[in-house]
């Protein structure tokens, strides 16, 4: 037996509870649900562990996408950064990294991850941002390690058709004050999106909003009569257009991509968990910043090491990171007198500029390579998360 399940949500000006929602099956039962509700629940239902302690095990469990796109590019990402992820079994959820051996990587669908790290059965995790909010829905034990691994990049978004009565409507705020919206006529939005759809509705003032779940291409939902809006993932937009649907200013509810999350228990309670977090981020961050950089060298005559970073830093292209490497030239033993090697890093972009910038004030010889790794001092991203553990 098909059923259909649509939840209505009317916010009134004062009360206690964020939304309330109302259930209505296809078999005419009708089932009334309180969120968020000041009153405790009698029953309480934990998905994993509910002890608000890490759980006592001794292995370091990272979770990961099990298929799809996301699950390639995030062992793509982990192979470039030398942490290739190795699987006895296909069949297995379970794998390991030989480069950390005291860590175990599980293969979970996206939500569970979040899920697992919520109820202390993960200590880290690689899911969208997009993961992290809704199925993580503000809880404070998730912590943002590295928020932004450059692959899975999407928004969430509200998006609605370009006829009808929206043909006009081309904003957020257009869209709540339409007069249509009555608790008799709510706006209808099909989305898989249930907690951050309706507490963006919620926050834009739009008070009389049901929200209804669908198989298959939410896309299709308005033209069929189904839906007025929906909220979904939206990359490049190509399917909306197709479909007579458009987004609206201010109807952006986030911007995702792939993301390092990890529980602020296992970090600071579990031995071992911030060593490897450590280990990790500085490989992420050191692949992640040298994509796209190539290493230049090149020969060049000058009368001094002075004079000739003087005439390299004269071209806007050819300052590299912190500035040209500049060294004495040497030839079987003795140094090669007026001739200097010099070595600078530039973006892929202004390669073929850089090498004009070089050949015009004297260089010879240049040599490219692409670079795989730069590693800082001390990563950024580590300091914030020891300053947001408190450590």
């Amino acid at each position: 037996m098909s059923s259909a399940i649509q939840c209505l949500y009317y916010f009134p000006p004062s009360t206690s509870m964020l939304y309330s929602s109302s259930i209505t099956c296809k078999t005419s039962v009708k089932i009334s649900i309180s969120c968020c509700s000041s009153a405790p629940s009698p029953v309480t239902v934990v998905n994993g562990n509910a002890d608000k302690r890490a759980p006592e095990r001794n292995e370091i469990r990272l979770g990961l996408p099990s298929k799809g796109r996301m699950a390639a590019d995030t062992l793509d990402l982990l192979k470039d950064c030398q942490l290739s992820v190795k699987q006895v079994n296909p069949r297995q959820y379970v794998a390991e990294i030989s480069q950390i051996p005291d860590i175990e990587v599980w293969f979970q669908r996206p939500k569970d991850v979040v899920r697992k790290l919520v109820s202390g059965d993960l200590d880290l995790g690689i899911v969208g941002l997009d993961t992290v909010h809704e199925y993580g829905q503000g809880n404070e034990d998730l912590i943002i390690i590295h928020d932004a691994l450059e692959f899975g990049d999407c928004r969430l978004s509200l998006a609605i058709p370009k006829y009808g009565i929206f043909e006009n409507v081309n904003s957020i705020k257009d869209l709540a004050q339409m007069p249509q919206w009555m608790p008799e006529r709510p706006l209808r939005v099909a989305t898989g999106f249930t907690y951050m759809g309706p507490k963006f509705m919620k926050d834009n003032g739009l008070k009389y909003v049901t929200f209804s779940t669908a198989d298959g291409a939410l896309e299709a939902a308005p033209a069929m009569g189904i839906a007025d809006a929906i909220v979904d993932l939206v990359s490049s937009g190509t399917t909306l257009r197709e479909n007579n649907l458009k987004e609206i200013e201010g109807g952006v509810i986030l911007e995702s991509q792939a993301v390092l999350v990890g529980s602020r228990k296992s970090l600071v309670q579990r031995k071992g968990v911030l060593d490897i977090t450590h280990e990790m981020l500085e490989r992420l961050e050191a692949h992640l910043r040298a994509i796209g950089q190539f290493t230049v060298t090149a020969n060049m005559r000058g009368s001094s090491a002075e004079e000739v970073a003087e005439r390299v830093l004269s071209q806007p292209s050819l300052s590299g990171l912190q500035g040209p490497t500049v060294s004495p030239v040497f030839s079987n033993g003795p140094v090669v007198s007026g001739y200097y090697a010099i070595v600078i890093c530039v973006p892929k972009k202004a390669l073929y500029k850089s090498v004009q910038q070089l050949r015009a004030i004297g260089g010879s010889g240049v040599l490219i390579s692409p670079l795989t790794y730069i590693f800082d001092e001390e990563t950024p991203r580590w300091r914030l998360l020891l300053s947001n553990l408190g450590l």
